[in-house]
């Protein structure tokens, strides 16, 4: 190697190190059950997941132009495995995410409105280019669950990309959420140009034999 050819090599080799580290961050930040990648998706049993909306989806455009995504379907269908496959794939192009459970993170902020430290939480969230949302509507929401999911829904709306799994099939949302005017709210902003996939079959577990 000559000087600069030597030079090159170091600057080349801190830049991936400092990139590296900050991918582990967010992917720590993120606090993601388990690892998981586009590239496990598996197509091979028919459960309604199109391919070529995956690999759309995989370019992560519709994180950069605030877009919401929603996956519906019955349990053990792969709701989770293709949100972690895709708030991962965010997080290596830089993209910060929250990953969590809906009525977990509800009791989240409550304990943090108790003491009295909500807006630093709900500022956080606001912040968060993907907030993905496991088993939305699992639980009817409270009334102050409710006052959290309306301020985080009109935090990010238009800004942020929100991306909720759910059991429960969208049309029943309202009726989970509870008082009319916070769902229609909230409905309102959610529902509105977001992508849906909805998965349908056995539990993939059932299916490939998985324990």
């Amino acid at each position: 190697m000559t000087n600069d050819q030597f030079v090159s090599w170091l600057v080349s080799n801190e830049l991936d190190d400092r990139c590296n580290k900050t991918i582990a961050r967010l992917i720590k930040n993120a606090a993601f059950r388990y690892t998981a990648s586009v590239e496990e998706i598996d197509y091979s049993v028919e459960r309604g997941l199109d391919r070529n909306l995956m690999d759309r989806l995989a370019d992560l455009s519709f994180v950069r132009e605030s877009r919401d995504l929603f996956i519906t379907g019955s349990t053990g269908t792969g709701k989770s495995f293709i949100v972690t496959a895709l708030g991962m794939r965010a997080c290596q192009k830089g993209f910060r995410v929250i990953y969590s459970n809906t009525h977990r993170l509800m009791g989240k902020l409550k304990m943090s409105r108790a003491k009295g430290d909500i807006l630093k939480e709900l500022k956080r969230i606001e912040k968060t280019d993907m907030l993905i949302l496991e088993d939305f509507c699992m639980h009817p929401f409270d009334p102050v669950s409710r006052m959290s999911l309306m301020d985080i829904i009109e935090d990010r709306y238009g800004k942020k990309t929100t991306v909720i799994t759910s059991q429960v099939p969208v049309r029943n949302w309202y009726d989970m959420i509870g008082d009319k005017t916070v769902a229609d709210a909230v409905l309102d902003r959610l529902v509105h140009n977001a992508l849906r996939i909805e998965l349908h079959g056995e539990s993939l577990r059932k299916v490939l034999g998985v324990k």
